[in-house]
């Protein structure tokens, strides 16, 4: 196994942790919020599904790149939720106060771990000259729109 793929195993291997991770401490967290805020807790639930297929998509995708982008979206985002929810509040009315510990703390320890694996594997993938790659690559044909003219010379 060379260093790149070492450093892209140990790369997906933290963000699969990070995602099953983040699934665990939010789908603990959906029945109370279900009660509390409807809306928060649907979130929950949606973002909890989402980082498992994120997490079976770094296990089993070749190129992984959707997943790493969709992780780093749902993490960005539960990192803002969880920082207005505690400053201005969210709509409705939905106030948290503190950090409301060790679901806040690891919450937010897994999502922000993520993003910055997320980091590490698109720089190592660029200083080794692999641009990431989406799952499908379309074919580019040349759509003709009239007959061609020439440049007279």
């Amino acid at each position: 196994m060379n260093s790149t793929n070492a450093a892209e195993a140990t790369l997906r291997g933290l963000g699969v942790c990070c995602a099953v991770g983040n699934t665990v401490l939010h789908t603990l967290l959906v029945p109370a919020h279900l009660e509390e805020m409807f809306y928060i807790g649907l979130l929950f639930a949606a973002g909890s599904a989402i980082m498992l297929v994120v997490a079976a998509a770094l296990v089993i995708v070749k190129r992984p790149l959707i997943a790493w982008l969709a992780g780093t979206l749902v993490s960005l985002g539960m990192i803002v939720g969880f920082v207005l929810s505690r400053t201005v509040g969210l709509p409705g009315g939905y106030y948290e106060p503190g950090w409301e510990p060790p679901y806040g703390p690891l919450s937010m320890l897994v999502e922000g771990l993520f993003v910055f694996a997320c980091l590490a594997w698109l720089g190592d993938r660029a200083a080794h000259g692999v641009a990431p790659k989406l799952p499908y690559r379309a074919v580019h044909q040349p759509v003709s729109v009239g007959p061609e003219v020439s440049k007279p010379r």
